[in-house]
């Protein structure tokens, strides 16, 4: 049987052509059905254009269709890909405006925090419904969610869907990679484990012929301080917590009470990338020279010859494992924590190693975190658990209660100023909330 792949949210063009390109390297996929989706029409025109010109470089016999329709892309489908983006900059501008007016100074807004949960608030409902689509058209389907806020997404869909989803995040892939580079000793000579919540995983295992590499690691950032430069925050992190957290200092900063509580230390810290402060504005310019420019962009991007080499994203090499070729593939996904690490949780999502397989899924058990790692992506877990019961049972009262102990709001805030700080949260999000009644 041919097997169809859909991609809910298709339009993004360099995301979309690099995954359709490594799934149709692998010979038990290439001949598949890939259904792309958006409900950007225009979008979805180019790049129906860049996967068809994918399909005619490599001579493939994949059958490519592009679709308005939900329905007609998931209808029997064996592996499903999700990367959304619910509301645009003007709304998004609100999770990082509002707290900082309150001196809650947001850097990404994508994952966790005041920004991170009203994200996800806008979002779960419109990933339940795409869920509830899935167990109609294609109830036996691989579900791979790109989207973000990923542990609170993964949470919602994996209590309320019957539907196999799995989260991934790039953050993990490339992480023992790129340390490696800083330390030169070559890649395909490590082994490692990362396991944690998203955005915050840890590289808990790192060996090099079988020996340590953090001592290699710290050596390196003693010889050459430009290391420490690029990353003061994940650097500052293993210095004094032991194990190297996955995601760019940048997004780290927020997850903590240590960096952004106070404006010395966001200078001190935090602003040797323009991603690490001020990033609405830095986001809504991007957005803007984007809109002006992205149609030649996309015109440029199609006169290039293809690249047709294999890349390194998850969701190809799992689709061959459990519906291609059966090959055993191991990746970091984001699952419900039902007895795999001991001391988090039970039941938040975790970010952990999988086996994927004809099986489907198999997560691997941990045990116990470091201490000192479990107490920070506890609280974290924590705060995520309040925020998606709160959205599935439309209480704000559990979106008031996760704000008062975010690790960087409560560093900066009183009780009664986090309160005011997300009923304004609330207002301002009012009509992408349907599951708050009370917000009319």
């Amino acid at each position: 049987m041919i097997p169809k792949i859909a991609f809910i949210g298709a339009g993004s063009f360099q995301f979309t052509r690099k995954l359709v390109r490594d799934i149709l390297t692998f010979p038990a996929l290439a001949n598949c059905h890939i259904s792309l989706m958006d409900i950007d029409k225009e979008r979805l025109a180019y790049i129906k254009q860049g996967v068809d010109k994918i399909v005619a470089a490599g001579n493939y016999p994949a059958k490519i269709t592009a679709t308005l329709d939900r329905a007609e892309a998931l209808q029997g489908a064996a592996g499903v890909v999700c990367a959304i983006l619910q509301g645009g900059v003007d709304v998004f501008r609100h999770d990082v405006e509002i707290p900082k007016k309150y001196g809650v100074d947001i850097n990404v807004g994508d994952t966790r925090g005041p920004a991170g949960v009203f994200r996800a608030l806008r979002t779960i409902p419109v990933m339940l419904d795409i869920c509830r689509d899935a167990e109609r058209y294609c109830p036996q389907a691989v579900f791979l969610n790109y989207t973000n806020p990923m542990s609170m997404l993964c949470r919602a869909m994996q209590e309320q869907s019957s539907i196999s989803v799995i989260g991934l995040c790039h953050s993990v892939q490339g992480l023992a990679a790129g340390l490696v580079r800083k330390i030169g000793i070559p890649y395909e000579e490590i082994t490692s484990r990362c396991a944690g919540i998203n955005h915050q995983a840890w590289l808990l295992d790192f060996k090099w012929k079988g020996k340590d590499v953090y001592p290699l690691l710290r050596e390196a950032y003693e010889k050459n301080p430009e290391l420490y430069r690029d990353e003061k925050v994940r650097a500052e992190m293993f210095f004094h917590l032991g194990y190297y957290v996955t995601e760019t200092s940048g997004h780290n900063s927020e997850y903590n009470s240590w960096f952004r509580k106070r404006p010395d230390l966001i200078e001190k810290y935090c602003l040797s990338d323009a991603w690490n402060t001020g990033k609405y504005a830095f986001i809504r310019d991007e957005y803007l020279k984007t809109e002006k420019t992205w149609r030649e962009d996309i015109k440029k991007e199609l006169a290039k010859p293809v690249d047709l080499n294999l890349g390194y994203e998850y969701a190809a090499f799992i689709f061959n494992a459990v519906f291609g070729d059966g090959t055993l593939y191991e990746f970091n996904g984001n699952v419900r924590n039902f007895g795999l690490i001991d001391n988090l949780p039970y039941g938040c999502c975790v970010e952990i190693p999988i086996l994927a397989s004809r099986r489907g899924f198999d997560p691997i058990h941990i045990g116990p975190l470091p201490p000192q790692l479990a107490i920070l992506n506890g609280i974290n877990a924590a705060c995520d658990e309040l925020a998606v019961k709160g959205s599935l049972s439309g209480d704000p009262e559990l979106i008031y209660q996760s704000a008062y102990f975010d690790p960087l709001a409560s560093a900066v805030l009183s009780l009664g100023e986090i309160r005011q700080m997300i009923t304004e949260m609330f207002l301002a999000n009012r009509e992408w909330l349907p599951q708050f009644k009370h917000l009319g």
